[in-house]
């Protein structure tokens, strides 16, 4: 259906780092599940914190809120509507003539 959203439950492992080198969380989700243009996934449980200097991996549970065929396009064209705001183009040097 164009309207209808899917829930997935998925366990996932967060590996979580505040080091000198990199301050980084990132989810790595179980099974071979593909991501689209617009889907959500939110972590569940209480939230983490990670001392100065340390790393963290920890296993937990995520809900994946697939997109609809109308938000997944929607999301695309603001995808490409927006990346233009990525980048500036100018013709000067800067410097007075």
């Amino acid at each position: 259906m164009i309207w209808s959203s899917q829930c997935i439950n998925v366990p996932c492992t967060i590996e979580i780092e505040n080091t000198f080198e990199s301050l980084h969380a990132h989810v790595s989700l179980d099974g071979d599940l593909a991501m689209n243009p617009g889907d959500e996934v939110l972590v569940h449980g209480e939230p983490v914190r990670v001392p100065y200097g340390q790393k963290l991996t920890l296993r937990r549970f995520a809900t994946v809120t697939r997109a609809s065929p109308l938000e997944q396009a929607w999301t695309r064209l603001l995808a490409r509507l927006e990346f233009t705001e990525l980048y500036e183009v100018s013709f000067s040097s800067g410097r007075q003539l």
